[in-house]
Parts: structure tokens; sequence; C-alpha cells
């Protein structure tokens, strides 16, 4: 098959996307939200129009409040979110916010995290994405435990890690470079999308995984020696079309909620659109085939 005899060219190019991806955070940097560094999260709701965004942060940045963010909710609202702020800036805050009491406005909810939560949220973060990638793999290489031939069962798992290292690292380098343009910060919520992508991706890949596995042990019943080259192709051939079709129908969901949906979601949908769209690929691309090297790197 076309995937598995140039495989080569889609690793080269996974390669030049992930090396892109981890560069990316030290050419245009990127912003921790208040969840993990702290601070105080105020939001305002405007009776009539909500005023120009720009003339709002101008009149922010007077305040010395920081490196502060100022984002549209709905129709008639701003999210701000900076350092801490104490009860007599919030005031202050208030003031800038409805223009010296111009505008009218209503405080929705006005939050606090201190550093130490903030830094205990970011430790969560870590260990939840490092557990889920561990009982995946796991999970991986216990469901393939009775396919040790012509590839030991715990390849399956690492051809798995691959998988998923891939998918993760280049939407968060995607959503970096994004959200230098667009004002995006990482928050929890891009924490709750990298673990979506994750389960997403190793679903996607177990597929494919699962029909090599169907192909092998038939072709073990009936004495066959098929190439393991020839049957991946196969596997690979009965199962893209039902990977990419599976994967338009979230995405055009996903796209949906990033164009008609608010601005409090775009960033979520954003990544998670990107993270389909690569988790898709890998799948497709990158997992299966590795197989395939890691077989013949085996017989050398």
């Amino acid at each position: 098959m076309f995937i598995v005899r140039y495989r080569k060219i889609f690793f080269i190019l996974s390669a030049l996307l992930l090396a892109g991806s981890i560069f990316a955070p030290f050419l245009v940097g990127y912003h921790l939200s208040t969840d993990f560094l702290g601070g105080s999260i105020l939001e305002v709701k405007y009776e009539g129009e909500r005023p120009d965004q720009v003339l709002t942060q101008t009149r922010l940045e007077a305040l010395n409040l920081g490196n502060f963010s100022l984002r549209p909710s709905g129709d008639l609202s701003y999210v701000l979110r900076a350092r801490e702020i104490s009860p007599t800036e919030k005031s202050t805050v208030i003031s800038a916010l409805s223009d010296g009491g111009k505008l009218k406005l209503t405080e929705e909810r006005f939050n606090s995290v201190g550093p130490v939560v903030g830094e205990s949220l970011k430790k969560k973060s870590y260990t939840a994405i490092g557990v889920v990638v561990f009982m995946i793999v796991l999970f991986v290489t216990f469901a393939f435990r009775k396919v040790s031939r012509p590839v030991a069962s715990w390849k399956y798992g690492l051809a798995t890690i691959i998988a998923l290292a891939h998918d993760v690292v280049i939407p968060t380098g995607v959503y970096i470079v994004a959200g230098y343009y667009f004002g995006w910060e990482i928050d929890l919520l891009f924490v709750t999308a990298l673990l979506a992508i994750l389960g997403y991706s190793v679903h996607d890949t177990i597929v494919v995984f699962d029909r090599v596995r169907e192909h092998l042990r038939t072709n073990a019943e009936h004495g066959d020696r098929e190439d393991f080259e020839v049957t991946v192709g196969k596997s690979l051939k009965e199962t893209y079309g039902r990977s990419i079709n599976t994967s338009l129908t979230i995405f055009i969901t996903l796209a949906a909620l990033y164009l008609l949906g608010s601005d409090a979601t775009k960033s979520f949908a954003f990544i998670l659109l990107i993270g389909v769209i690569v988790g898709t690929y890998s799948s497709i691309f990158l997992a299966t085939p590795l197989l395939v090297t890691l077989e013949k790197l085996q017989k050398k």
C-alpha cells in the first residue's frame, strides 16, 4: 500500500511538525493563565452596548495590573484576568471598565486564585496527563498481549506512545502560535482539551491495530505466511475510510462550535480541531506504518 511503502516521507513530515511545535514556545513565547500563576478573575456585563476592547484595555493598562488579559464573553460581557487584585484596586478596575462611571455594568463574578493553589493545579495537570498516557499504554500492551509475532506486543504500546506524543506536542505548538496572535492563554480548559485529544487519538489508533491483530490471527489459523508489511497495508486500507468519516463528523461539529460558539470556547474548540486532524493523521500515517519499521528493525 502507498502509505506503508512511502512511510518514511510521512515520518519526515511528522518530525518537521514536531520540531516546529517544540521550538514554538521559544520563538513566540506563551502565557499561563491565572489558573496556574494565581491572580484574579473579574467578569462584568454591560447594559446596552459593550465598549470597544482596545479602548478598554488602554484604560486598564494605566492601572499597573501587570500581564493581564481582557476577553469578550457573550455579547455584552468582558472577562479580566490579572494578578491578584485587592478590594481597593477592584473599585479602580471597575471604574476603568465603566469609563469612570459613564457606562453601566454589573459585576457577574470575582474570584481570586493564590499562587500556591495555581502551582498545585499545574502539578495536578502534569499528573493527569502522565497518568492518562501511562494507563493508555498499559491497556494497549495488555490488549495485544497475545500478539507476539512478528512484532512483540509491547511494541504496539511503543508505537502508541510515539503517536500520543505526536498528537499532543503538535496541537500544543499550533495553539501557542495561534495564542500569540489571538491572545489565548494556557489554562485548565487547554489541559482538558489535551486529555480529550489523547482519548480520541488512541481510540482511532487501536481500531487499526485491532484489524492488524485480526489479520494476523486469521493468517495463523490458515497457515498463510503473508508478509507483515502486506498485512498492515491491508488493515489500513480497510479502516482509513472509517477513520476519516468519523473524524470528519467530529470536525464539522467542532468547526460549528468554533465559528458560532462564544468567544470563551473558541480556544478550546480550536485546539480540539487541530487535535482531531493530527490524531487522524497519526493513526493512519504514523502509528500503524511504524509497526512495519519496528518489525524490520527486529529482523536486523
